[in-house]
């Protein structure tokens, strides 16, 4: 008498060969035009720096006319005479109010906010002309198979 046999083969499902195992990937990143944006942040911060280095001789000397300093004295002095210049285009603009030796200078605060206001549109002239505002990107990757 024959016998029947039957085979049962088990197969395993295999992963296809065409995707590669990937250790490391490295991706690096540059803008071309990041240097220029830089030059335009360090001019503009620039311009910040002087225009508030006027503006606090300029807020020094008001508070020291308001106070009603001794305008001989050594500080007072070195101040008023800085100061003088950056304050002659707007003396005359307003009178000054005095009382017993205080003097409210309304002209310098007029020169606080024209100052104010000339950094600002300096720094924003300087940011359009220098700095370059497109924005590319270039991207490199690298992939790494440490089985081969």
């Amino acid at each position: 008498m024959e016998e029947d046999r039957t085979e049962t083969i088990e197969t395993k499902p295999t992963t296809p060969t065409t995707r590669a195992v990937v250790d490391r990937t490295e991706s690096v990143a540059y803008d071309p035009f990041a240097s220029r944006r830089m030059a335009a942040y360090r001019v503009t911060q620039l311009i910040y720096w002087v225009f508030g280095l006027v503006e606090g001789l300029i807020a020094i000397r008001f508070v020291l006319k308001a106070l009603g300093a001794n305008p001989s004295a050594g500080f007072a002095e070195f101040i008023y005479g800085i100061t003088y210049p950056l304050v002659l285009p707007f003396i005359g603009l307003f009178g000054n109010l005095q009382n017993q030796g205080s003097v409210l200078e309304l002209h310098s605060i007029v020169a606080l906010i024209v100052y104010a206001l000339a950094a600002w549109l300096l720094a924003k002239l300087a940011w359009i002309l220098v700095a370059d505002n497109r924005s590319a990107i270039t991207t490199r990757s690298t992939q790494y198979d440490s089985r081969s």
